[in-house]
């Protein structure tokens, strides 16, 4: 292992450990990103010993910073592109009520015991005589080959003892595409109910570490699959499952988001658009009906389903700001193009889908491309070459309206000062009537135009104009 510590920081770590005579170690995810050939700049060091006061001995031979929390018994520091976090050898014990261990100092031995996973219990000595050794007392090396998740204990009560552990198994074997081990996936099946003791934020933390994984399903079919979902986010769960009314049914709705969730992890990293594909169909449970002569419908689902994402991100602890709606918007809008993409597309449909969704349009075409999850490939290059046409469109009208982000060009004071009114209900309605004019194309989107128009609207409603009409 002494080739992968090439880094200057490590000799200073082991010329330190040498000189108090201390076993230290490099332990955890950096370990283990070695040996997934995965870029690491988080090094976490245990110390057979008094952690922070190594941790003070390195800061100032390398004359850094160094942050202590003497709450945790922790020390940290930046060194150049690290970030190293220090720590004294502990053992752990803990309550039933709590997920927050009683800590006493510990072996190595120890140390490894308590980390959550095999991978993440492999430690390289510091040492200078034991220096590049590696120590893996619960065979992760194997793990990491044969791509498992496992516990380096019991797993009933590596779980019940931190249940956030269980989110973390299926969001590692989600970032990495490994399997969870069988005897730990009955063990978080057992210990679905402990995860009430795990607040909300911590666990939307690892929930959103899945999302953003290269694919996404394989977390939340574990989630699923394991009955953690249905604690955590139960409304995603109620898209589980197909009705059949005279032999005729429906998707599973279930499958069919986490399908076009994958799909938008293939053009986008944003956690919000894929927060957007997974609400995308939130409300169809909501909106089903069975229509004789017809089949199964989900009328308005997209409008409910806007209406339940701020109940949802309030819910799960996510921002309740213009992430939350981005997200509402897309939601919302999430048929439009596709209805389009179906039609004739004329220029006044475009210019509303651009006034609607502004600076969020090229989010929704993504979301709309990943919405096609039929396995029949002429609807697929259908849609694929009717979309194509969609966005050429939008970029035609947007170049030559201007619509996106769209500011009246004449104002309500305007109406107001040409007039001769305050506040009222003309002013609204002739405000209306120029957007709607500008949307269906009859009049462009230019000041001079719209004033023109404006004094049109006025007089027959029995308005008279008593300001200048050039007014600026």
């Amino acid at each position: 292992m002494k080739k992968h510590l090439q880094h200057p920081v490590f000799k200073t770590l082991s010329a330190i450990a040498g000189e108090k005579g201390l076993a230290v170690y490099a332990i955890g995810g950096f370990v283990r990103d070695i040996l997934l050939d995965r870029p690491s700049k988080d090094i976490d060091i245990v110390v057979i010993g008094n952690g922070i006061d190594f941790a003070e001995a390195v800061a100032a031979r390398l004359n850094v910073k160094l942050a202590v929390y003497k709450n945790f018994g922790t020390a940290s520091l930046r060194y150049k592109d690290l970030e190293i976090e220090f720590v004294g050898a502990r053992k752990e014990s803990y309550r039933s009520n709590s997920r927050k261990p009683i800590v006493e100092n510990g072996t190595l031995e120890d140390d490894q015991k308590r980390r959550d996973f095999t991978i993440n219990a492999l430690a390289i000595s510091l040492y200078p005589d034991t220096y590049g050794d590696l120590i893996d007392p619960f065979d992760g090396v194997k793990d990491i080959k044969n791509k498992l998740i496992r516990t380096p204990l019991n797993p009933i009560e590596t779980f019940s003892d931190d249940p956030l552990r269980m989110m973390r198994a299926i969001r590692f074997a989600s970032q990495l595409n490994f399997e969870i081990d069988d005897l730990a996936i009955q063990a978080i099946k057992n210990n679905v109910d402990r995860i009430s003791i795990v607040s909300q934020e911590r666990i939307t933390d690892e929930l959103n570490k899945i999302i953003l994984s290269k694919k996404p399903s394989i977390g939340f079919n574990y989630l699923f699959d394991t009955g953690l979902l249905h604690k955590i986010f139960p409304q995603m769960v109620a898209l589980y499952g197909v009705d059949y009314v005279d032999g005729r049914g429906h998707k599973d709705n279930f499958y069919h988001t986490l399908q076009v969730l994958d799909n938008i992890c293939e053009t986008t990293d944003d956690l919000w658009l894929r927060w957007a594909a997974i609400l995308h169909d939130i409300a169809k449970p909501a909106t089903k009906r069975f229509e004789p002569g017809h089949g199964w419908t989900f009328h308005g689902h997209e409008d409910k389903g806007a209406r339940m994402v701020p109940k949802i991100f309030a819910q799960l602890k996510l921002p309740l700001n213009e992430k939350m709606k981005q997200v509402q918007k897309l939601v919302l809008l999430h048929l439009r193009p596709i209805v389009l993409s179906q039609s004739i597309v004329t220029d006044s449909a475009v210019r509303r889908l651009l006034f609607e969704a502004g600076d969020d349009i090229e989010g929704l075409m993504l979301l709309c491309k990943a919405d096609v999850t039929t396995k029949n490939e002429y609807k697929v290059k259908k849609y694929r070459n009717n979309f194509e046409l969609v966005q050429q469109k939008l970029k035609d009208v947007e170049e030559r309206d201007q619509i996106r982000n769209w500011q009246p060009p004449v104002t309500g004071n305007d109406i107001m000062e040409l007039f001769g009114l305050k506040e009222g209900r003309e002013v609204g309605i002739i405000k209306n009537k120029i957007r709607e004019a500008i949307l269906e194309g009859e009049i462009g989107n230019a000041r001079e135009e719209a004033i023109t128009f404006t004094i049109k609207v006025g007089e027959e409603i029995g308005l008279k104009v008593v300001a200048n009409s050039n007014t600026n």
